[in-house]
């Protein structure tokens, strides 16, 4: 399975937070079965929020995500023109551009995403948690 890890699920794998779920840590270490990927979003993310205060204990991986992502055995999610044509189509409440981006690509890629989010599943993208 193709799998597209929240930016959450990334940060939480990274730091072994017990807030991962069991199910997710399972199939992230399948590296067999899986294949894990990590958007450019996400790295995106990571740095704007780590910059604003709200991810103080990130500064590792905000300084060097792309190093975090190789490190894991992770594979690199690019955004493409047309992950962003349909992330800014996508009707629906849900406004965190970065959650629409992730939604966007894991419905062009086929991917799974990795989150707690429920939202997700009004877009009805597979979600694995």
């Amino acid at each position: 399975m193709r799998l597209l890890l929240d930016t959450h699920a990334f940060l939480w794998w990274v730091f072994a937070d017990p807030k991962l779920s069991r199910r997710a840590r399972t199939a992230i270490e399948d590296d067999i079965e899986n294949q894990v990927f990590v958007s450019a979003a996400s790295a995106w993310e990571i740095a704007t929020k780590y910059r604003i205060g709200k991810l103080p204990d990130a500064a590792v991986v905000a300084s060097d995500v792309a190093g975090t992502v190789a490190g894991e055995g992770f594979n690199e999610l690019s955004v493409s023109v047309r992950h962003a044509e349909r992330a800014g189509g996508l009707v629906g409440h849900h406004q965190d551009p970065f959650d629409r981006m992730l939604i966007a690509q894991a419905m062009l890629d086929d991917l799974a995403l990795v989150t707690n989010e429920r939202v997700f599943d009004v877009y009805g993208v597979k979600r694995l948690w």
